[in-house]
């Protein structure tokens, strides 16, 4: 199996050095100017991107039990859908769920959508880019603040810069598939 993944790995790898990382200056949402971007939808929202995405997430959660993966829109939204896909093919099926930035303002008013999570269960959190951990921090309060169990975190790309240890101040670890080095990058 590790082979498998490290193959896979090395597709998604070269996918984003191809469709997603772009060196050059750039405002990041954080506000800071940096060196290189990594646009993780470029990938996630193509065919091919989406199931290396899914799959590898799918290994790494391979022996965990969990009730549900999700994440904050929009980053989170193409590789739910891509796990949810292969959960099932691979015979284990896995519900998953969407955290809105701001509840919903009409109908049921919901700020997690999805199927219905049974409280005090542990759900896994998914996201593309992590760099100061602004979106996995807002939305373990949230998943907390509910009555669900937060403890994991996994991103197609950690820019380390600030996120695991600002989840590790939550009791959340942060499990990266890669990091500036892969591309590179030496921070």
């Amino acid at each position: 199996m590790q082979k498998r993944i490290d193959t896979s790995k090395a597709e998604l790898l070269a996918l984003l050095k191809k469709e997603a990382f772009r060196k050059g200056k750039i405002v990041l949402s954080s506000g800071k100017t940096s060196s290189f971007y990594i646009d993780g939808r470029c990938v996630t929202l193509n065919a091919q991107g989406a199931y290396l995405v899914a799959s590898i997430i799918f290994d790494i959660l391979r022996k965990e039990d969990f009730e549900a993966v999700g994440g904050p829109t929009i980053g989170a939204d193409p590789i739910v859908g891509a796990f949810a896909a292969i959960s099932f093919l691979k015979k284990r099926p896995s519900k998953t769920f969407l955290i809105r930035k701001t509840p919903k303002a009409h109908g049921t008013r919901r700020q997690i959508e999805g199927p219905a999570l049974k409280e005090g269960s542990r759900l896994i959190l998914v996201d593309d880019v992590a760099t100061s951990g602004k979106s996995f921090l807002e939305s373990i309060d949230i998943l907390r603040s509910e009555g669900f169990q937060v403890d994991t975190a996994i991103c197609i790309v950690d820019r380390q810069e600030g996120a695991k240890e600002a989840l590790a101040q939550k009791n959340c670890k942060l499990i990266p598939i890669f990091t500036p080095t892969d591309f590179g990058i030496h921070t």
